[in-house]
């Protein structure tokens, strides 16, 4: 896996997350467990995750896609807690090397029609936006 910007979820990762969260475990027909795992009233406690247990770099990549499914689910629902969205978006440009292939799947950039993306699109799409200006002033 390139360590800078990982784009697949590692059967390491899930092992890992599996045994330090208590996530269910895959089955063996499973295809994108981090997508089944996802759990909008877990959103916090999968924040809490990220910020206080001692996880590796394929770990972080998995849990935040976790997270940020259980966040569109959250939305989708009606049910985003506060300060929630600030602490997703302080974890994904902290660790934007780890996370930026995330952004840009979520933030369906190719996308004009705002009925065919995900419920928290918008949201990723500010951070997307912000990112790419901060590498833009990086590289004058």
């Amino acid at each position: 896996m390139d360590n800078r910007h990982p784009k697949y979820v590692t059967r390491s990762a899930v092992e890992g997350l599996v045994e330090k969260i208590k996530l269910p475990s895959p089955s063996e027909y499973t295809q994108d467990w981090e997508y089944e795992v996802a759990d909008s009233n877990r959103v916090a406690e999968f924040l809490h995750a990220y910020e206080n247990m001692d996880l590796n770099l394929e770990e972080k990549f998995a849990l935040m896609i976790i997270i940020i499914e259980s966040y569109n689910d959250a939305i989708s629902e009606n049910k985003t807690e506060k300060n929630i969205a600030a602490l997703i978006k302080y974890h994904l440009t902290k660790d934007i090397n780890i996370h930026i292939n995330t952004i840009y799947y979520w933030a369906k950039l190719d996308e004009m029609d705002i009925e065919n993306v995900f419920a928290i699109t918008p949201f990723i799409r500010e951070i997307a936006a912000e990112t790419k200006s901060r590498q833009l002033k990086q590289q004058l």
